[in-house]
């Protein structure tokens, strides 16, 4: 496989405007299709069996994140008398769009990347495999979105790594507002 995985081409960037599609990737198995998809394109038959569970659930999650423009059919094959559809992802990165949606509906808050990252982290916390910094800092939203920005390159950087190995590693960043106490300015 090429230095660029997938195996297909896609956007690299979806923002997500519609409270249905948020909710579509919050659902684990759906995370885990399309962190398998980010490798190659694969059929439900293949998905069902790395994910080791029936084709009719995992067609119905394929089906709902195909619905809610997050996969695609990016090929088929013909086996036998039937056409096998090859699915695929829309973009490397999906994130959600900190504007209103156009028809006003409020985004879910119940998808927090963080919370994922912790569960999908624990084992190796406990078996002392867990890389991982907390830092704080007082500085301005501009500065906190130039760093963003930095942060979204690594990012990018990271989901375009040839694949190889046995391991998948997990990779969770980001920056966020606190409530920390700040000191005074100094006299």
């Amino acid at each position: 496989m090429g230095d660029n995985p997938p195996d297909y081409e896609l956007a690299d960037r979806m923002a997500l405007t519609r409270p249905d599609q948020v909710k579509a990737i919050g659902h684990p198995l759906r995370t885990t299709i399309l962190q398998l998809l980010h490798e190659r394109a694969a059929t439900v038959t293949e998905l069902a069996a790395a994910l080791e569970r029936p084709k009719s659930t995992v067609a119905h999650h394929v089906d709902v994140l195909t619905r809610n423009g997050l996969l695609q059919v990016v090929r088929t094959r013909k086996v036998r008398a039937i056409e096998e559809r090859f699915y695929g992802r829309t973009a490397r990165m999906f994130y959600v769009a900190a504007e209103p949606s156009p028809a006003g509906e409020q985004m879910p808050r119940d998808f927090n990347d963080f919370e994922v990252a912790a569960r999908e982290s624990a084992t190796a916390f406990e078996q002392g495999q867990l890389w991982g910094f907390i830092r704080h800092a007082r500085i301005s939203e501009d500065q906190a979105a130039q760093f963003w920005d930095r942060m979204a390159e690594l990012v990018d950087e990271f989901d375009r790594m040839p694949r190889s190995g046995d391991t998948v590693y997990g990779f969770a960043i980001g920056i966020y507002p606190t409530d920390h106490p700040t000191l005074p300015t100094a006299e």
